[in-house]
This record gives C-alpha cells, structure tokens and sequence, in this order.
C-alpha cells in the first residue's frame, strides 16, 4: 500500500482532505449529468414548433435508457484504463475534459450533432465516475471506521450538484432553449475541471499510478485497440446518421440490455475464478454480489425520474403556481434536496449502529432500500388513476413518491459505494468499481424500456405499469433480505489476511 499520510490527515469535515477535492469534482460532474439528463427526454418528445425532435415515447425512452445504459456500461473500460494505463487521478481529468465537450457538442443547435454529443458524454463519464469514486475508498485504511460517513458526504456532494442541475439547466433548458440547457451543462462541468487542477495535491499520491500496469509492449497494444474502437463507434455513427443505417432504438435497447446482463456476469465470474483471490476475498464477491443485484433492481425502478415520473410531472402534474408555471424539471429536485437534508442523518446512524455493534450486514440495507423505494411506485399507482380520469394531480404525490426514494437511495446508494470499495480486492478496485457501476447500466436499460410502456394515448395503462414496478421491487427486496441473513459473515474477514492474500495474488 502507498503512503497514507496524506489519509489520516483531517481537513474536510474530519476526512481526509483529498475528500474535499473529490467532493467539489464529482458535485460540479453530476450538476452537468443531472442538468443535462433531465432535459432529454423532455427535448426528444418535444413537437417540433417546440425546437424537439418530436420523438415518440417509445423512442425517448429507449434512446434515454440506452444513453444513461451506456454511460454506466463504459465505466467498465474506464476502471480497466485507470487500474492497468494511466492511474485513477488521470483518468478522471481526461474524462472530465471529454464530458465537457460533450455538453459543447449538445449545445450546438442542430439536430446532426446531437448523438455525438451523448456518445461524447457517455464516454467522459465512463472514464470519471468508476475512478472518482475509488479514489474516495483509497483515501481511508481498509480499517478505517469514517469509510461509510465518508462516502455519505461524498454522495450529498454528489446531489447538491444534482439540484443545481435542475434548476440550472432545466430552467434555461425549458424557458430559454434547449441548447441553452445543454450549454449552462459544459459550463459547469468546466468549473469542476479547474477546481480539480486546482486542488488535486490534497490527494497525494492515491491512484496515482496505475494499481496494476500493463508492460510497455502490451500497453501499446491496449491504446491501438481501445484507437481502433474509437474509430469503428465513429464510423457507426456517421453512417447511421447519413441513413445507411437503421437502428430501432426499442429493439437495440433489448438486445443491449441481454449483452449488458451477461458482459456483468461474465467479468464477476473472471475475477472470482481467474484473479487468484484468496479465500477470504472469495467470501467477500460473494456478498458483492447480493448488493449487486439489489442496486440493479433498485436503478431499473429509481431511473423512472427521469422518464416515466419525469413526462407524469410535466403532463398530468399541476404546476402552476399564480401566473408561473414552474418548470417540470424542477420537481426532480425533490430528491436531491431530500437526500442534502437527509444525509447527514444517515451518515451518524450507521456509525452509531456500528459503535453498538448493531449494524446490519451491506445487503440487509440494501434490502431494506429496495422495499423502501418500491413503496413509492405504490403511491404512483393511485396517482396515476386520478391521472387516467382526465385530471391533473396535485404535486404531492410526486415528492412524497420521491422522499420514499430518496430513503431507500441513501439506504442503497452509498452504502453500496462503500462495500464495493470494502470487499474489492485492491488489485481489482477500479475494475470492480467498473463492474458495479454496470449494475447502474443494466438498470437504466430496462428502466428505459419500462417507461416505454407510458402511453399517453392510452393513459388508462399507467396505473398497473406502476403496480407491476412496485411489486416487483418489494418482492425482491424480501428474497434479498433473507438471503443477506444467512450471509453477514461473508462479509467480515482479518484486514491482514485480505492484504497479504492480495500481496500473493499479485505476486503469483
């Protein structure tokens, strides 16, 4: 292990002080994701008197899903990139940049640029968010009880950029123009690169050199291949934008969504059979793996903001307030205020439960936060029929829908974040956090293609889409809670075991 001077050093609300660095990167990030995503389908579906592309909403949902999939799935490569050629630090400067000239592209007003600007954007993302995250977890010893409260903070960093997305972004996006929006995007993102140069002494020396390189010969050979990639997606793209090519984006993003699933599968099974784990780090994939799934299930339901509860707030929601219309995207920031005011809450709860002694195990909270979240489709289903009588409902039903998200996200999310550090091998910590990150991918996917199934012409259906969501959910919340009461103590195992079995792997 490097040095940890640097680790144990308080300098940002009693973490270390490279926590403030990452903070700041990944909160101005996310303002540009959250500000730009939130406009997407809005724009796709959008008439063209409206300057959209009148899309149907098949479509944008499935070029939503696809988009948000793809971003989450290139975080694969991205961890593979910081973890064997350039070191975390590095990979989520050039993916910070790429991101940023994404969002330039999407600012164009013209309907030719816009799939380059997302293919921009989903790459840039991939190479910064598996990497920004697992440098949080390098900047604690595996023993280190602020882990958790560490990663809380850095997710309420992460949803204050989320709020000024929305209402940065979705205000200029709805009532200026949609390229306004995508352009106050870029802007953020450029403040995050320059807070990032600025401040990128404060992690020392964590990531900063690649976990485990490539020799000089086959690095080569990794730059010529991921060149070659690079010039096939452009080509791909050209002629499909020329008309040569037809894709349908529903059956892409089925097909997509089967490749996703198994690439997940077929990675995890590598690592745990061929990366010569000892028997402890075997135990610890294992409970992985549960929190895996739950964070799958989990995203196919919570990605509904940004599509189906997106087009439900600007369609069949009442936003009027006096002569102002306020803004559908500005109903999404319901849950990132919910989880600014909510986080501080949980970061001292699981450390008090783990001073007790009474913490529940990584994939009992995980569980929990499914059932919590599911619930809140329950609330949607009885929206949803005042909706399909012809009404327009009253905003609550959104943000109480959202709070019990917001719960079930913070029971989730960044306790996910955390095992995912906590029960890597250190040698795989950017490639697992590539591989979790695609549990975000294969969720998006099929969260576009549920919200698919929104209909505005035929409304009368709304109500058991929400149903069936909300009961697939809590049912496998249950199944994954009885399954995690069997399996705490894949969890625990001795800090020197786990390094010197990671020591002999990488030696052998």
């Amino acid at each position: 292990m490097s040095s940890n001077t640097y680790q144990n050093s308080d300098g940002f609300f009693g973490h270390p002080k490279g926590l403030s660095t990452l903070f700041f990167t990944e909160m101005w990030e996310r303002m540009s994701y959250y500000g730009m995503r939130v406009l997407l389908v809005l724009f796709m579906t959008a008439s063209l008197q409206e300057e959209g592309l009148a899309f149907t909403v098949a479509a944008a949902t499935a070029i939503y899903g696809l988009y948000t999939g793809a971003v989450y799935f290139l975080g694969l490569p991205g961890g593979w990139i910081a973890d064997r050629l350039l070191g975390g630090q590095r990979t989520v400067w050039y993916g910070g940049i790429i991101i940023m000239c994404g969002h330039i592209v999407l600012a164009i007003p013209s309907d030719h640029t816009f799939f380059i600007g997302l293919i921009l954007v989903a790459s840039g993302t991939g190479l910064l968010k598996p990497n920004i995250s697992a440098l949080v977890g390098h900047l604690y010893q595996p023993e280190d009880v602020r882990r958790d409260s560490g990663y809380a903070l850095y997710y309420m960093g992460i949803n204050i950029g989320s709020t000024l997305g929305y209402i940065i972004c979705g205000y200029f996006g709805e009532k200026v123009g949609w390229h306004w929006g995508f352009g106050a995007a870029a802007v953020g993102m450029a403040i995050g690169l320059v807070q990032y140069r600025l401040t990128i002494g404060n992690l020392g020396d964590a990531s900063l050199k690649p976990e485990n390189p490539l020799s000089p010969q086959n690095a080569k050979l990794a730059w010529r291949t991921i060149g070659a990639v690079l010039v096939a997606v452009a080509l791909i793209t050209g002629l499909t934008m020329q008309g040569v090519i037809t894709i349908d984006p529903v059956t892409a993003a089925q097909y997509v969504a089967v490749v996703f699933t198994l690439t997940f599968l077929a990675y995890y099974a590598f690592i745990y059979f061929a990366g010569q784990l000892s028997g402890a780090e075997k135990k610890k994939l294992w409970a992985l793996f549960l929190v895996c799934v739950a964070s799958t299930c989990f995203w196919s339901g919570f990605e509904q903001a940004g599509s189906s509860l997106n087009l439900f707030g600007r369609d069949y929601t009442d936003r009027v307030i006096g002569t102002f219309e306020v803004p559908a995207s500005w109903l999404q920031n319901v849950n990132p205020m919910f989880i600014i005011l909510l986080s501080p809450f949980f970061a001292a709860l699981w450390i008090n439960l783990g001073k007790r002694m009474m913490d529940p195990s990584y994939g009992m909270k995980c569980a929990i936060g499914l059932v919590i979240m599911g619930s809140g489709f329950v609330v949607m289903f009885f929206a949803a029929q005042y909706a399909a009588q012809g009404l327009k409902v009253a905003p609550y039903w959104l943000i109480t829908t959202y709070f019990l998200h917001t719960v079930g996200e913070l029971c989730l999310s960044p306790v996910a974040l955390s095992a995912v550090s906590k029960l890597s091998p250190r040698r795989f910590a950017g490639q697992m956090m590539g591989v979790f990150v695609l549990t975000y991918s294969i969720g998006n996917i099929f969260s576009g293609l549920l919200a698919g199934h929104f209909d505005p012409n035929n409304i009368s259906e709304l109500p058991n889409l929400y149903l069936q969501i909300s009961l697939f959910i809590i049912g496998t919340g249950i199944i994954l809670s009885l399954i995690a009461l069997k399996s705490k103590y894949w969890e625990s195992s001795d800090s020197a075991t786990e390094e010197g079995g990671s020591q002999v792997g990488a030696k052998a």
